[in-house]
Parts: C-alpha cells; structure tokens; sequence
C-alpha cells in the first residue's frame, strides 16, 4: 500500500494530471480561435467551409479544410503558448551559466581521455 501511495503522490503525476486538464481546458479556446479565422477566411473566399470544394470531381475540400485548421491551430499553440512561455521563462529563470558550454560529464569525459592518453604516451598523468 506504501507503494501505492508513493506512486500517487509522486510530482510527476500531479504534473501531468494538472497539464492535462489545462489542456482540455485550453482546447476550448483554440477551437473557437480556429472557428473564428476560418470565418474570416471563408469572408475572403466566399465560404468558411471548404469540404463541398471539389476541383475536377475530386474532393479534396474536407482536406483542405483540415490542412488550413492545422496550420491554424499551430499557429495559434505556437505564438499564444510556446513563444510567451519560452520568453517568460528566459526573463523569470535565466540561465545562471549564461550560454551553454560542454555539459560536465562530457568536461568529465574528456578529462579522463587526455589522463589515459597522457598514461599511454609514458607520462604519470598528473599534471604539476
């Protein structure tokens, strides 16, 4: 049962359960977001709905539709969710080591080379 509990209180979990109710959430508001530029698009084109659009016989308007409602809805994730969360996040928490260098392990790593290397070539690998 501990570990029931352990499992159930991990932050993680938490985490994702609170994303995914964000997300639901916020699916609302990109769904009326999508319905309003498509609007807009069917003013420009005469018609909102593009899936009785068939060029040649050939439907291709329920894919056209889908195709313009994605580019929209990435649009719409990318400059409502992800461009003012990464900007946010570089001004509340910078990056106290500035650009990024060589990760420690891989500093580690490489240490450890030019010892065994220096040891190979007849050297002790200490450096005075």
């Amino acid at each position: 049962m501990s570990g029931f509990k352990a499992f159930i209180l991990r932050g993680n979990l938490i985490e994702l359960a609170v994303a995914f109710v964000v997300g639901a959430a916020f699916t609302t508001v990109v769904t009326a977001t999508v319905a309003i530029l498509m609007d807009l698009i069917g003013k420009v084109g005469g018609q909102p709905d593009f899936s009785t659009y068939q060029p040649g016989g050939v439907s291709v308007g329920a894919w056209l539709t889908a195709v313009i409602s994605f580019l929209i809805v990435s649009a719409v994730v990318y400059f409502g969710v992800v461009l003012p969360y990464t900007k946010a996040k570089e001004r509340f928490f910078p990056d106290p080591e500035g650009e990024p260098g060589t990760p420690e392990d891989v500093a580690l790593l490489t240490e450890i080379r030019d010892l065994l290397a220096s040891q190979a070539r007849g050297g002790n690998g200490l450096s005075t």
